[in-house]
């Protein structure tokens, strides 16, 4: 039988490198990851595994040290890992932004400083766009960076940083009005700055704070934080790419690819929530069957099969799309839109076919059951989404009357 979600036309190296992760993940990942959650402990040893698989250099150039591998086979890996534990796709992934906006907008000198480090797992990359008040209104950042000599002092406040405590290299998004005279629009008068800090909690260098983890219903393990900025003191060659004012761009760059990674997450956690059902069903029998044998639950697999795969395909051509070098927005969305949601309804129809059993923290779909939601708020809400592929589709087909 062939298994759902599979990929066509994967190279010998894709194909290697796949295997090998979804090898990890069985054997390293899903045997303890149930317990690791339930005690919210960041789970190091997982961690360490993937710096030797070099996960954490996948999309980084060779010449930095690197696999330089594409933007699908990270996606591919993530959709492995998620199927495992969703909250080590978070640890990767916003290095992994990281690091892509470095190589995409970054000058000679940071690419030569951070990458290299970072493709070995020894700089590990958070980015911070939102803040306390404003939710998906990137464009209400308050946080803000004054030039004072060759430096820049930053002040603010920033919420929900993914690795905000493990992470020693922060991209955050700020206001900058240096050169950019009064009415100038809001995304036009932002940057990001490269933020080095040590790891941990507390004062993390003169000026920066990372208060501690916020306590989540799901999406255990990995570290969330916020960031506090007072008077915190930046160099100006860390202005990401050397100039201001591009901030948004280089953000809303990095983000088109954390979509993607997020359609990867929820087709990994909707893989394996169908494999806990369809298990399930054929272990529990009532009425003299296996539930599997009754119609109603017949119905239910294929509809989650079928919801599988659809989320796998739309994650696969946005992933193909950017590579391809043209604009994805449309399919980043699309397909972040699509996973997200169809993973909620999959879990939850797995969750049913357990019954009372899927209550149960004993029972691995009760994890799933909390950390599905994350993905539907996670690098823009639904609602952004449908925003996005509204404008790009009223873009395509505009009336010519």
């Amino acid at each position: 039988m062939a298994r759902l979600a599979q990929t066509a036309g994967l190279n010998d190296v894709q194909q290697e490198i796949l295997s090998t992760v979804r090898d990890f993940v069985d054997k390293e990942i899903i045997p303890v990851a149930t317990e690791l959650e339930h005690r919210d402990e960041y789970p190091q040893a997982i961690v360490d595994g993937l710096k030797e698989l070099g996960l954490f250099g996948l999309m980084i150039p060779e010449e930095y040290g690197g696999l330089g591998e594409s933007l699908l086979t990270y996606a591919l890996c993530v959709e492995e890992i998620a199927r495992g534990w969703m909250s080590v796709s978070g640890i990767i992934n916003t290095h992994f932004i990281v690091a892509y906006m470095l190589k995409q907008h970054g000058t000679q000198e940071q690419k030569e400083h951070f990458l290299p480090r970072m493709a070995a797992g020894d700089i590990r990359g958070a980015f911070s766009m939102s803040e306390p008040g404003l939710g998906s209104d990137v464009s209400a950042i308050t946080s803000k960076a004054v030039k004072d000599g060759d430096e820049y002092v930053l002040n603010g406040q920033k919420m929900w940083l993914t690795n905000g405590g493990t992470s020693s290299l922060v991209a955050v998004l700020v206001r900058s009005d240096e050169g950019h005279p009064e009415g100038t629009a809001p995304h036009k008068s932002m940057t990001t700055f490269l933020v080095e800090k040590e790891p941990g909690f507390g004062e993390v260098r003169p000026g920066l704070t990372i208060p501690g983890k916020i306590d989540k219903m799901g999406y255990k393990g990995v570290d969330t934080t916020e960031l506090i900025m007072d008077g915190l003191r930046v160099p100006a060659d860390r202005v990401l790419g050397g100039v201001t004012g591009r901030g948004f761009y280089q953000m809303m760059d990095g983000v088109e690819v954390g979509r993607v990674n997020v359609a990867a997450r929820g087709c990994g956690v909707a893989q394996r929530a169908f494999e806990l059902g369809v298990r399930y069903a054929q272990q529990r029998h009532t009425f003299g069957k296996a539930i599997a044998q009754h119609q109603a639950i017949q119905f239910k697999l294929a509809e989650m099969a079928t919801k599988v795969e659809a989320a796998h395909a739309m994650m696969v051509n946005a992933a193909r799309k950017k590579d391809s070098g043209e604009r994805n927005d449309l399919e980043a969305g699309m397909a972040k839109y699509l996973a997200s949601e169809y993973c909620k309804e999959v879990v939850e129809d797995a969750f049913r076919i357990h019954g009372g059993y899927g209550f149960s923290k004993e029972y691995e779909i009760e994890r799933l059951y909390r950390e599905a939601p994350m993905l539907l708020i996670g690098e823009g809400t639904a609602e952004i989404q449908k925003m996005i592929i509204g404008r790009r589709l009223l873009e395509e087909y505009r009336f010519q009357g």
